[in-house]
């Protein structure tokens, strides 16, 4: 063993020489699961923490920046603290590109001008984010009694960070760079508890009360001015598999949810049913059929059909 090797102190000590060439064979040969056996760069967790952090701050720059700006220096802040977190952003997305069948097949300079054009289009969509967003809030304010400011919805509420965190990943879901969306939606979903696939589609005017535990699938279609409240699932009933048995992916297989519903705490919602306009589903209704416009659909009814 090289001498140089930092730890080759501890490594006589607890004679890791043999388990350090038994894990280069292992992670090298024996149980490579890299990429296409290739593929060692990933997108970084922190480093997309912080492109969040950015474009949140260029967003909404009192509430996420910083609260002393003013009218002189707002523009310069949000222009500097984009152009960084657009800058971290494009060689994340240069990684993620490799996990897709297009940039598997792109050599270092296409991918990396793909990356760029990326880039460039999340960062044209950034006023129409916000747009989402501020209908978001407004929701907010306007469905909980409890709310007495859009600052303290902005800073206090779980599902408003997650409806962030989501806006952003979906957009970059749909330019072509699902992984990267998927590692942003997973950190959404590690600070508030509330998981929602980058690929879901949500309306405007959204809004999550309390939050913790919403589960919204990959192929779930959320309608315009939907409230959930918390441990609300729109999952799926059953999973197809093709001849061979393997799992049928991307197939409709989540709720579709349309206009002005709510839906209470602990309610679950499986398979491609449609939860029709102005309709309310009250707490732990177990629903895996379609319920037509202005239902109001309780635990009770659900044991009286069933």
């Amino acid at each position: 063993m090289n001498s140089d090797f930092p730890y080759s102190g501890g490594s006589v000590h607890w004679h890791l020489g043999p388990v350090i060439d038994a894990l280069r064979t292992s992670r090298e040969t024996t149980h490579n699961i890299r990429h296409q056996r290739r593929v060692r760069e990933l997108p970084s967790r922190e480093v997309l923490r912080q492109v969040v952090d950015g474009v949140s701050a260029a967003l909404f720059p009192t509430h996420y920046g910083r609260p002393d700006l003013n009218d002189e220096s707002i523009d310069f802040f949000v222009g500097d603290t984009l152009t960084v977190a657009l800058d971290r952003l494009v060689e994340q997305v240069r990684r993620a590109l490799r996990f897709t069948p297009q940039g598997e097949e792109l050599g270092e300079p296409e991918l990396a001008e793909r990356a760029r054009a990326i880039t460039r289009d999340f960062a044209a969509s950034l006023p129409d984010i916000r747009g989402l967003l501020v209908s978001d809030v407004q929701a907010a304010l306007a469905g909980d009694p409890a709310a007495t400011s859009v600052a303290e919805i902005m800073l206090c509420y779980p599902g408003t960070i997650a409806i962030l965190y989501h806006r952003l990943a979906h957009r970059l879901y749909r330019l072509g760079v699902p992984f990267l969306a998927r590692l942003i939606a997973d950190i959404g979903h590690s600070l508030t508890g509330i998981d929602i696939h980058p690929a879901a589609s949500i309306g405007a005017s959204f809004f999550i009360d309390h939050g913790t535990g919403v589960v919204i699938g990959e192929t779930a279609v959320i309608g315009e001015r939907v409230r959930l409240y918390q441990a609300v699932t729109l999952g799926a009933k059953r999973f197809p598999v093709d001849p061979n048995g393997a799992l049928v992916k991307g197939t409709p297989r989540h709720p579709i949810v349309e206009d002005d519903v709510v839906i209470y705490a602990g309610a679950t919602i499986l398979g491609r049913i449609t939860v029709g306009a102005g309709s309310t589903i009250g707490g732990n209704v177990w629903l895996t059929q379609s319920v037509p416009p202005g239902s109001n659909v309780s635990q009770a009814q659900m044991r009286n059909t069933e």
